[in-house]
């Protein structure tokens, strides 16, 4: 009897505590924490361009008039619907209405206004200055029409407004957004642990709140290639949406309990040349370089052979590429006439100053070896990401460096001659004023085309490839992008089955 008495107590304790136990998983499937590389310097994308700002926040908290899916197309953001007038200078956006800040706050026409005139403005520090710079004039007729004149045609324009430099904020937060984010999108900051994770919660303001599968978001930031491989393991991550261990594939694509995906980017990795520093100035040092670069050794040393060679600055899957990958194919002879011809036939030294991101560091071994091979010796400086942007990005103070540029669409960077590479064409700003001011898709795609041809004649750097999109995450986890033609994590399309 007394044994019996005990039994019958055990399963009611296990009976009471299924409802919570359920709870749990419940909440469990409802949360999900992804990886990162890199910690963001802000969560502002409106004043800093960072890619890890932009997979924190953009689409997730802040939103733009439009924005831009998977296979790179322009979709209504919060402006649903729009109209181009017959000149394609003015722009009629049509917003959606009852739309809120997460701080409660309404969103209308008024901070449309308010943000496109901040990021114009003299001491705007907005990365893509230049989308703003382009209106001519601002009009809000009412709270859900915002009236935009551009000084001349932009073939780009609905696409730019789509980037993470065009997110709209409102004048009541904007000041606080760096490390306070007030945005429109379906989730909103929970807090900010420095040097470990942000997390983001269910925005309870949001329009479509209800049908949203994932209330509560972490990003972790693991910047070793061996950690972030263990965290996966070890459960502590669910998804890195860009695994810098891209040797470890095999092993997660043979282990049942994950999903690998394999996909493209706007990435176009280079061996940047500061074209006013030293040697470097002559474009047959610079030709002389590219011909000593070996990619197919780079990409299988450092990429484990995953990544596609580039030419010039331009994303392979575009139409308008063309492939200039055989403009200066490994000839170490050649290179060494270069540089003979240009006057230093002993070679030179330069700085390589790497971030601290693995295709840098790994890539930055194997070019500086190559260089060896015809007298360039490349001292290799590694350094923080904010380090590289304040000496590389900012001032300038550096020879040869190895980045990603994943901003889509961004061959218009050498148009500007006080750029980081200091490349200075007047020809090819002609060209890219071409490109821009036509809304002919062939005749865009005609001087797109011309662009490239030009940048790789100039040897403005040495092209090596387009950075994959390397992906590894749970099983059962849905609505993962395979490719990024931009780099954002859309946690509202994610879900758990």
């Amino acid at each position: 009897m007394q044994m019996t008495r005990a039994l019958i107590l055990v399963a009611v304790a296990l009976l009471a505590a299924l409802p919570v136990a359920r709870e749990a998983h419940a909440q469990a499937r409802r949360a999900l924490t992804i990886g990162m590389a890199l910690e963001p310097p802000v969560l502002d994308p409106t004043i800093n361009q960072a890619a890890a700002v932009a997979e924190i926040t953009q689409i997730n908290i802040f939103e733009g008039l439009t924005r831009i899916d998977e296979q790179g197309r322009v979709l209504p953001g919060l402006a649903e619907r729009w109209e181009v007038s017959p000149d394609a200078r003015t722009y009629t956006f049509h917003l959606r209405r009852g739309v809120k800040f997460s701080d409660g706050t309404d969103f209308d026409s008024g901070d449309v206004k308010f943000t496109f005139e901040r990021n114009a403005r003299d001491d705007s520090t907005n990365g893509r200055k230049g989308y703003f710079t382009q209106i001519e004039r601002i009009e809000t007729p009412d709270a859900a029409t915002v009236v935009l004149t551009l000084k001349a045609p932009s073939a780009l324009f609905l696409f730019n407004l789509a980037e993470n430099a065009s997110v709209i904020v409102a004048p009541e937060s904007a000041a606080t957004n760096r490390s306070k984010p007030v945005g429109t999108g379906p989730y909103m900051l929970e807090r900010w642990l420095p040097g470990n994770s942000v997390t983001l919660v269910r925005n309870p303001a949001y329009r479509a709140a209800a049908g949203i599968g994932i209330d509560r978001v972490t990003f972790r930031f693991i910047g070793d290639a061996a950690a972030q491989v263990a965290a996966l393991l070890a459960g502590d991550v669910d998804f890195f949406a860009n695994l810098a261990a891209v040797e470890a594939i095999g092993q997660f694509q043979r282990d049942a309990r994950f999903q690998v995906l394999i996909g493209t980017t706007e990435g176009e990795t280079i061996l940047a040349m500061n074209n006013k520093r030293g040697p470097l100035a002559d474009v047959r040092v610079r030709r002389a370089l590219s011909h000593a670069i070996d990619r197919r050794d780079i990409i299988a040393g450092a990429m484990s052979g995953l990544a596609q060679p580039i030419g010039s600055h331009f994303a392979p899957h575009h139409p308008a590429y063309v492939d200039l990958t055989g403009a200066y194919p490994p000839d170490l002879d050649k290179a060494r006439a270069l540089l003979r011809e240009a006057g230093v036939p002993n070679g030179f030294d330069v700085t390589l100053t790497l971030p601290p991101v693995p295709y840098a560091l790994r890539s930055g071994q194997i070019v500086a070896t190559q260089l060896a091979r015809v007298g360039v010796r490349a001292r290799i400086e590694e350094v923080e990401w904010a380090r590289w942007l304040d000496a590389v990005l900012d001032k300038k103070n550096y020879d040869l460096t190895i980045v990603s540029h994943v901003e889509p669409m961004d061959i218009g960077i050498y148009g500007n001659p006080d750029y980081y590479f200091q490349y200075d064409s007047p020809a090819l700003r002609d060209i890219l004023a071409r490109a821009n001011r036509t809304i002919d898709a062939n005749e865009q795609n005609r001087a797109w085309a011309d662009a490239q041809r030009k940048i790789s004649e100039d040897a403005v750097n040495v092209f090596l490839f387009e950075l994959p999109k390397v992906a590894v995450a749970r099983a059962g986890l849905k609505g993962l992008w395979t490719n990024s033609p931009m780099f954002v994590n859309d946690v509202a399309a994610m879900r758990w089955e």
